[in-house]
């Protein structure tokens, strides 16, 4: 059985959903770390209704590594749970609840770590930072970053334990989510050429990004190893309209911008803005307009294979283990931006996030705990 199973059935006790305060686990780790011999700080949000988390063991010098999770997890609303989310359940071998995979199975790991590295001395750092609000566009890491550059002290290494099936994750996309309010004239739907329907504004500005996006798929930047090789535009949500017989005057739609790390996001969103103002400007209206909001946004990663991180990391994990790049966001970017070597490894699979029933499996747990024990090991 993993050491850390219990830490981690403690944090899986916690429902500590994306967007709501998170205090009950933010001070429950920060009384464990503080217990282990850390030196803890915290970092709350504006409204102080979140609370993000630093805590160093080990002296305040240049070279340490840290271990870097969020303490969020996503809803489970909707979803066919067979068994209570937020209660640990054991069976065959999986780990069962909400976050065990995203990602409280790193999170009970590097706790454990923590303890272990507080039981005897240390010539070079452990440092955990903890965040909120990742699962909604890793909010909480970048209202964090601008404090955390006193606390980090020049380390060798920015461990991000996303689950990654223990393989090395070097790369991964950047994004932009940002929603577009279209507003048209209303009126009476028998009287309807003579107003303008948002929904008709909104369809153009669909047509739009599915232009700019076969544009980038046809002729835009590549790099391989990821699953979809170019920079991606995409439309998830779209609500507007309140009866049939109402020429509708507002719709939203809500779109994002994946890139890879060395494209300039703001170029893509640049070409989006001037289509939207040729839309506007052809409605011929002057009610019409097209406002884009930007919801949030994170950086990409690109760290070198042959990089002193991922040599350090390949040293504490077995032989062979792979290296790759994935489409989705990490808070390594961040870390990247910060001057921070960064990568991205841990247990359990992205497959089993965000879904009923997740689960991590105890082997997966359990390596997870060897290669910190043997990345703490080379801090004495």
């Amino acid at each position: 059985m993993p050491a850390s199973r219990a830490i981690l059935e403690r944090l899986i006790g916690f429902p500590s959903l994306a967007g709501t305060p998170n205090h009950a686990i933010a001070d429950w780790i920060a009384a464990y770390l503080a217990d282990a011999g850390a030196e803890v700080a915290r970092l709350p949000n504006a409204d102080a209704s979140r609370m993000g988390l630093v805590a160093r063991i080990g002296p305040a010098v240049a070279g340490g590594v840290i271990l870097s999770a969020h303490m969020d997890v996503v809803p489970v609303a909707g979803q066919a749970w067979s068994r209570d989310p937020f209660a640990l359940h054991a069976e065959g071998g999986r780990l069962f609840g909400r976050g065990t995979a995203d990602m409280k199975g790193f999170l009970a790991a590097a706790l454990h770590a923590a303890r272990a590295a507080g039981q005897g001395t240390l010539a070079r750092p452990l440092i955990l930072v903890l965040s909120y609000d990742e699962e909604i566009g890793c909010r909480g890491i970048a209202e964090m970053a601008p404090r955390l550059g006193p606390h980090l002290h020049a380390p060798a290494l920015a461990l991000v334990g996303e689950p990654t099936s223990m393989r090395i994750v070097t790369g991964h996309k950047g994004k932009i989510a940002l929603d577009a309010v279209c507003t048209g004239e209303a009126g009476h739907s028998a009287r309807a050429p003579l107003h303008l329907n948002a929904l008709h504004l909104g369809a153009d500005f669909l047509g739009l990004l599915r232009a700019v996006q076969g544009r980038i798929a046809a002729a835009g930047p590549r790099v391989a190893g990821y699953e979809v090789p170019h920079a991606t535009v995409h439309a998830g949500t779209m609500r507007g309209g309140a009866a049939l017989n109402i020429v509708p005057e507002r719709a939203e739609i809500g779109f994002e911008i994946r890139h890879t790390a060395a494209e300039d996001p703001d170029a893509i969103l640049a070409e989006i803005r001037a289509g939207a103002e040729a839309i506007v400007a052809d409605a011929r209206h002057p009610a019409a307009s097209i406002t884009l909001t930007e919801r949030a946004r994170y950086p990409g990663l690109e760290t070198a294979p042959d990089s002193g991180a991922v040599v350090a990391i390949r040293a504490v994990l077995p032989a062979g283990t792979a290296l790759g790049r994935v489409d989705y966001g990490t808070e390594a970017g961040f870390f990247a931006a910060l001057g921070c070597p960064a990568v991205v490894c841990g247990p359990g699979s992205m497959t089993e996030a965000h879904r009923a029933d997740e689960f991590l499996t105890e082997a997966q747990l359990a390596a997870c705990e060897a290669m910190l024990g043997r990345l703490v090991a080379t801090l004495r």
